[in-house]
C-alpha cells in the first residue's frame, strides 16, 4: 500500500469503511471523512481522533484533508455526483473504492476471505473469535460489532487477515484470498448483476482468484472443502441436540470426531456458520482440541438473531435480516425457541431494487409471522421507484395475517399494543437505531 500523509473517507460511518479507517488511525495515519449522519459508529470515529464532517460542503472539510496528496476512499453507496468526490477527483486526489483500498492493505497478509449472500458476517466473526482465543497473530474486517470485542475490527498481529468479502459492486474481486469460504450463494444485488447468472458468474471469478483452499458449504454443489448439518461432509454436525441456550453436537472432521460440543448462537444457519468458521480455522492450520474449547464461548454479533429483551411480558429479538431467504431462517429460529408463542415482525425493507425483485418472496416470508408490522422501504443509496413502495408489500401478504404500515416516528407508540409476546425487529436500514428505544419502552410496561 502507497504510504501518505493522510486518507479522507466519504461514507465513513458505513461498517465497513469505518473498520478501515480505525485500522488506518491505529497504524499512525492521519484520518477525516464525511457521513450524513452521526451515528455510534461515528461518535466512537472521533474518539479515536478522526475528524468527521456532517455536510458535504468542501468548505466544511479542515484544510489538512482538501490538499492533493490526500488519498480519498468512498463507499459504492455514495452519489458520483457527491460534492466532495467530484471536488476531489477533478483536483486528481488519488481515489480508491473502499474493496480496492482493503485490497491492497490486505495484500501483505495471508488473507481468508468469506464470502456469500447470507452468512459471511457471522462466519468472519465466529474465525475471528477462533482465531483470538487460540492466539493467532492476525487482524480482522468484520460486517459487523463483535460482542466480544465491542468492534469490527480486531488488531492482533500481521500474519492472517480475515475478510468479510462482500459480493456487492463485485468488490470482492479485489481481494486476493489464501482461504477463501462460500456461504451461500442466492439471488440478491441484481440491480448490479442484473440476474442470478449474473450472481453465480461472480462468485465462480472469486473461487478462481483463491490461491490454495476453497472451503464451501455442502449444498451449494462447489468443489472444495465442504460443511454442512447432518450430511456427510469434509467438516459437518450431527446428533444436534437444541436447548434454549445453544446447541449441544457432535462433529466429525477429516481426521477426528469430537463429542458434545456446545455453540451459543441461536438458528440452525448459525450453527452451520459455526461449523463453516472451524472448517476454515482448521485448515489454516490451528489445532482443532483448542478451536473446540474455544467454540464454545463465542459472544456473538450485534444485530445476527440478539436477543434484546427476555421478560416475563415481552421478548425482542432483532437480527440484520433483508432477503426473504433470510427472514425465513430466522423465523424458522424463533419457531424453534418459543414454539407455543405467536411471533410478531416489525420489518424495514432494504433497498427499493432489492423490495422490487423479490416482492412476492417477501410477501411469502413475512406472511410466516402472525403479525406484520411494515416501515418504509430505507433507500440507502438508491432512488424511489415508482409503484415499490411498503404498501404494495402490504396488499401481497396473505390477509389472514394482521398487517399494519406504520412510520418510523410512530413505532414506539404502535408496538406498546402489540399482544404477541415475541417480537422481531429485521432490515438492514436504520431499524437498528430504534432497538434500545424499543426496548425501555417495553421495559416501562
Amino acid at each position: 500500500m502507497v504510504r501518505r500523509a493522510a486518507y479522507y473517507f466519504i461514507g465513513i460511518g458505513g461498517i465497513g469503511m469505518s473498520s478501515i479507517a480505525k485500522y488506518l488511525v491505529t497504524n499512525n495515519f492521519k484520518v477525516g471523512g464525511y457521513d450524513l449522519t452521526k451515528s455510534n459508529i461515528t461518535k466512537k470515529l472521533e474518539k479515536r481522533g478522526i475528524k468527521i464532517v456532517y455536510k458535504d460542503d468542501m468548505e466544511n472539510i479542515p484544510l489538512q484533508f482538501r490538499k492533493k496528496n490526500v488519498i480519498v476512499v468512498y463507499t459504492p453507496a455514495i452519489s458520483k455526483e457527491h460534492k466532495q468526490l467530484v471536488f476531489f477527483k477533478n483536483q486528481g486526489n488519488t481515489i480508491y473504492k473502499r474493496s480496492q483500498i482493503l485490497g491492497k492493505i490486505t495484500s501483505k497478509f495471508k488473507t481468508i476471505a468469506i464470502a456469500g449472500t447470507h452468512g459471511k458476517t457471522t462466519t468472519a466473526a465466529i474465525v475471528t473469535h477462533l482465531f483470538y482465543q487460540t492466539g493467532q497473530s492476525f487482524t480482522a474486517f468484520v460486517g459487523g460489532v463483535l460482542n466480544e470485542f465491542e468492534s469490527n475490527i480486531v488488531i492482533n498481529g500481521n500474519e492472517f487477515a480475515i475478510v468479510e468479502a462482500d459480493e456487492y459492486d463485485r468488490s470482492f474481486l479485489n481481494l486476493n484470498p489464501m482461504i477463501g469460504c462460500v456461504t451461500s450463494i442466492d439471488s440478491d444485488h441484481l440491480d448490479i448483476y442484473g440476474s442470478f447468472k449474473g450472481v453465480k458468474r461472480s462468485f465462480k471469478e472469486f473461487i478462481g482468484k483463491i490461491k490454495d483452499k476453497v472451503i464451501v458449504s455442502n449444498d451449494l454443489g462447489i468443489n472444495g472443502i465442504s460443511y454442512s448439518l447432518n450430511t456427510k461432509s469434509d467438516y459437518y454436525a450431527c446428533n444436534i441436540k437444541f436447548s434454549e441456550t445453544g446447541y449441544v453436537f457432535d462433529l466429525i472432521t477429516p481426521s477426528s470426531t469430537y463429542k458434545s460440543l456446545f455453540f451459543s448462537d441461536l438458528g440452525l444457519h448459525n450453527l452451520l456458520n459455526a461449523v463453516g468458521a472451524f472448517a476454515i480455522s482448521s485448515q489454516a492450520g490451528i489445532n482443532e482440541t483448542e478451536l473446540c474449547k474455544a467454540l464454545s464461548n463465542y459472544q456473538g454479533v450485534e444485530r445476527r438473531f440478539q436477543l434484546i429483551l427476555n421478560s416475563k411480558k415481552h421478548i425482542l429479538i432483532d437480527d440484520y435480516a433483508h432477503h426473504p431467504n433470510e427472514i425465513i431462517a430466522v423465523w424458522k429460529a424463533i419457531k424453534n425457541l418459543y414454539p407455543k408463542y405467536k411471533l410478531c415482525v416489525i420489518f424495514q425493507p432494504h433497498l427499493y431494487s432489492r423490495t422490487k425483485d423479490f416482492m412476492n418472496q417477501f410477501a411469502y416470508a413475512l406472511s410466516k409471522f402472525d403479525r406484520i408490522i411494515l416501515l418504509p422501504i430505507y433507500p440507502a443509496r438508491e432512488l424511489p421507484i415508482d409503484g415499490i413502495e411498503s404498501s404494495v408489500l402490504k396488499r401481497k401478504i396473505k390477509s389472514k395475517n394482521n398487517v399494519e404500515l406504520v412510520k418510523k416516528e410512530k413505532l414506539l407508540s404502535v408496538i406498546k399494543n402489540v399482544p404477541e409476546k415475541v417480537k422481531v425487529t429485521l432490515g438492514a436500514g436504520d431499524i437498528g437505531f430504534e432497538i434500545k428505544k424499543m426496548k425501555n419502552k417495553l421495559i416501562e410496561l
